[in-house]
C-alpha cells in the first residue's frame, strides 16, 4: 500500500464519532451551559445534593454531564469542578469501569430484586474514591414497586452515596421520587452551537465540509447533540472527502430548501401541474413521500413565523438566508391561509402513517391547497364589517383571487363578472320583510344558495357556485354615487330608518307642520308611512286625539287591547315617536287610551308606495359603489340580485 494513504484502524478498535468527541468536563458541554453552571456552584459552595434528576430529549448529554459530575466529586484532590482527565479515577469513569461509579440501565434492570441487590450494596463504602455513585439511566422505566422499594434509600441515603437519574419522560415517575431529587431540564441543543462543534470533528477528522452541508445535518438531528455527530459520521463516509449539500440530501433522502420553496410558490401561485411536477420530481430523486411532508410541515411552519413578523433566528428548518423570500410568499398567501396548509399538512401526516399508498394522499393534499380559497381576505373583509372600518387596499384589490378557474385560461386573470357569478345577494338592511324591489334583469337569483351574512354591511352574500368569467372577460365599474348619497356611503352600515328615499335622492326636507286638534290624524297618518309596515298596520287601529300642546293619545278600540298592548312596546312605540317629533318638530308624547269601539273613526292611510324606479336605481348605485359591498362580489364571486328600499 502507497505511503500516501493512511493505514486504516482495525475494526475492532475503531471508536465512533459520538464516543470519540463525548464532553469530559463541564467546559466541553455545549448547549447545556446552565447546567454546568449550577453544578459547578453546588460543587465550589458544598450544596451537593444526595439524589439529581437530569431530564431532557435523547442525546442533548444528560449522561454525559453525569460522569463529568461524578468525576469532579470523585477527584483524588477533593470535589472541584476543575479536574485531571488523566488520573486512574477519571479515566476509569470515562470508559465505564470504576468500582465506586455504577451505571445501570433502567430499562434492562427495572424490577424490584435489581433494587433490593442495590440497597443491599449502599452501605459497603468506596473501595478508593470519596463517594459511591449509582447512575441510573431511563429511570421511568422502572416498575412501581421498584420506585417503592427505592423510596427510603433515596430520601436519607449514606453520607458516602449520591444518587444521578437520567431520564427523557420525568412525567413517567412517581411524584414522591421527583420531590427527593434536584431536577435539571437539559434544553436542545441550538443549531448554531451543533453546526459549530461539527465543524471541529470535521477539522480534527483531517475533512472538509461546507457549512449549508453541516447545518442541514444540525436541523435533521433536531437539538439532539449525539444525533447530529452520528448523521456527520454516515455523510462523511458517503463524501469524498469534501462534504457538500446534495451530498448529505442525496445520503438522508431530503429535498433542498429551493425544491420546497418553488413547491410553496407554485402551490400559492394556485398552479396544481406545477406543484404535482416538483412533487414528481423530489420523489424520482429518491425523497419520500413522508419524508417531504414532514419537511413541507417544517417549511411551512417557518414561514408561518416569518409571517407574524419574526426574523430570521427563529427559523428552524430553513436556511437564515430565505427569510427575504419567505416574507414575500407569506404576505402573498396571507396568515390565514398559512395556518390552514399547516394544518391539512398536519392531518395527511397522520394519514401517511397508516397508509401504503403516501404519494397519493400527499399529491391530492397539494392539490388542495392550490385550490384553497383566499382567507386573508375573507378575514379582512368579516374584520372590516365587524368594526365599520375600511378595508385594506392591498387585500381588497387583490388579483390573486382566482378560486376555481383555470391558470392556462385566458381569462383566468380577470374577474368575473357580476352577470356570470350565480350566487345571491339579499339585503340585511331591514329587520323586518319589506316590500322588495324587482330583481335586476341580468342577474337571476338561485335560492338554493346559502347566505353568509356580513355584520353591519346592508347586504349578505352567498359563496358563488360558479365562477366562469362572461365572454367579455371584464367587470363594470360601479358609477360615481349620486349627490346627496355621500353620507349614505359613511354610515352604509347602520342607516337610520326614519330616513325616506326622498332624503336620499338629495331632495329638501319637508317644511314642519304645526300640530293642532284639526291635523293630529293627518300628523300620524304621516309619520306611520316612515316606520316599519308592522309598526304602521298597529298604530293605525288607533284614533289620535291631541291633548296639550305636546301629547296625543291613541285611543284603542276594546276589541284591540291585543294591538294596544304590542303597541306599548319599545320597538313600536319609540319609532312613531320619532317619527311625529320629526315632523312637528318637538318631543311628542305618546299616551295609550283604551275606549269603546268606533267603527266609523277615519282610518289611517296604507303606508307610502313603492319606490319608483330611479329611486330603485339610485339605491342600486349606492351598494354598488360601496367597499363593502365590492369586496364581497370579488371574493365570494358574487352578485347584486336584489336591494330592499329604505324604510
Amino acid at each position: 500500500m502507497s505511503d500516501d494513504h493512511p493505514v486504516p484502524a482495525n475494526d475492532s478498535s475503531y471508536v465512533v464519532v459520538a464516543r470519540r468527541y463525548r464532553p469530559r468536563n463541564f467546559e466541553e458541554l455545549v448547549g447545556q451551559e446552565h447546567v454546568g453552571r449550577a453544578l459547578t456552584n453546588a460543587i465550589e459552595t458544598g450544596r451537593v445534593g444526595h439524589a439529581y434528576l437530569f431530564t431532557g430529549a435523547r442525546g442533548v448529554g444528560k449522561t454525559s454531564t453525569a460522569r463529568i459530575f461524578a468525576k469532579a466529586l470523585n477527584n483524588p484532590n477533593g470535589p472541584s469542578a476543575t479536574f485531571d482527565n488523566d488520573d486512574d479515577v477519571a479515566q476509569a469513569i470515562d470508559s465505564g469501569e470504576d468500582i465506586d461509579v455504577i451505571e445501570i440501565d433502567g430499562a434492562s434492570n427495572r424490577g424490584i430484586d435489581e433494587i433490593r441487590s442495590l440497597r443491599a450494596n449502599v452501605g459497603v463504602r468506596p473501595s478508593r474514591s470519596r463517594y459511591k455513585i449509582y447512575i441510573i439511566d431511563e429511570v421511568h422505566m422502572l416498575t412501581q414497586a421498584a420506585f417503592n422499594a427505592l423510596l427510603k434509600t433515596l430520601e436519607e441515603p449514606p453520607e458516602h452515596v449520591k444518587f444521578i437519574f437520567c431520564t427523557t419522560d420525568p412525567e413517567k415517575m412517581p411524584i414522591t421520587v421527583l420531590s427527593r431529587c434536584q431536577r435539571f431540564d437539559f434544553a436542545p441543543v441550538e443549531v448554531s452551537k451543533i453546526v459549530k462543534r461539527l465543524q471541529e470533528i470535521v477539522t480534527a477528522e483531517n475533512a472538509q465540509a461546507d457549512e449549508a452541508a453541516l447545518e442541514l445535518v444540525a436541523r435533521r438531528a433536531a437539538g439532539s447533540m449525539r444525533d447530529s455527530q452520528s448523521l456527520l459520521e454516515q455523510v462523511l463516509s458517503f463524501s469524498d472527502g469534501h462534504l457538500t449539500a446534495d451530498q448529505v440530501h442525496s445520503m438522508l433522502g431530503t429535498a433542498d430548501d429551493e425544491r420546497l420553496h418553488t413547491l410553496a410558490q407554485a402551490m400559492c401561485e394556485r398552479d396544481a401541474a406545477a406543484a404535482l411536477a416538483q412533487l414528481d420530481a423530489a420523489i424520482d430523486a429518491g425523497v419520500d413521500a413522508g419524508r417531504i411532508a414532514e419537511q413541507l410541515l417544517g417549511y411551512f411552519r417557518d414561514l408561518m413565523a416569518v409571517t407574524v413578523g419574526c426574523d430570521a433566528t427563529l427559523q428552524r428548518h430553513t436556511a437564515a438566508s430565505m427569510h427575504g423570500e419567505l416574507k414575500k410568499l407569506g404576505d402573498t398567501w396571507g396568515l390565514q391561509t398559512v395556518l390552514a396548509v399547516v394544518a391539512l399538512i398536519d392531518q395527511t401526516l397522520v394519514r401517511i402513517r397508516h397508509s401504503v399508498y403516501g404519494r397519493v394522499l400527499l399529491e391530492s393534499t397539494v392539490i388542495q391547497i392550490c385550490n384553497l380559497p383566499d382567507l386573508q381576505a375573507i378575514a379582512d373583509l368579516a374584520a372590516a364589517a365587524g368594526s365599520g372600518k375600511p378595508l385594506p387596499n392591498a387585500r381588497a384589490t387583490s388579483q390573486k383571487k382566482k378560486l376555481t378557474a383555470d391558470p392556462s385560461s385566458p381569462d383566468a386573470g380577470t374577474p368575473p363578472t357580476p352577470a356570470s357569478s350565480s350566487s345571491a345577494l339579499s339585503s340585511a338592511a331591514a329587520p323586518s320583510p319589506a316590500p322588495a324591489a324587482p330583481p335586476a334583469p341580468a342577474a337571476p337569483p338561485v335560492p338554493a344558495a346559502p347566505l353568509v351574512p356580513v355584520a353591519g354591511s346592508p347586504a349578505t352574500v352567498s359563496p358563488a357556485s360558479s365562477a366562469a368569467p362572461t365572454p367579455s372577460g371584464s367587470t363594470p365599474s360601479a358609477p360615481a354615487p349620486a349627490a346627496g348619497a355621500a353620507e349614505t356611503d359613511a354610515t352604509l352600515g347602520s342607516p337610520s330608518p326614519q330616513r325616506s328615499d326622498t332624503a336620499a335622492s338629495g331632495s329638501p326636507p319637508s317644511p314642519k307642520m304645526k300640530l293642532s286638534v284639526s291635523n293630529v290624524q293627518e300628523v300620524l297618518a304621516k309619520a306611520l308611512q316612515g316606520v316599519q309596515p308592522m309598526t304602521a298596520s298597529i298604530a293605525s287601529m288607533a284614533e289620535a286625539k291631541l291633548e296639550g300642546a305636546a301629547k296625543i293619545n291613541l285611543v284603542f278600540p276594546a276589541e284591540s287591547s291585543m294591538s294596544m298592548k304590542r303597541m306599548d312596546l319599545p320597538e313600536h312605540r319609540g319609532p312613531v315617536s320619532q317619527a311625529l317629533a320629526e315632523i312637528v318638530g318637538h318631543p311628542v308624547t305618546l299616551q295609550l287610551v283604551a275606549g269603546a269601539a268606533s267603527p266609523g273613526r277615519p282610518q289611517a292611510p296604507k303606508p307610502a308606495p313603492k319606490a319608483t324606479a330611479k329611486e330603485r336605481m339610485e339605491r342600486m348605485r349606492e351598494i354598488e359603489s360601496h367597499p363593502w359591498i365590492q369586496a364581497c362580489v370579488q371574493t365570494f364571486q358574487a352578485e347584486i340580485v336584489k336591494i330592499d328600499p329604505k324604510q
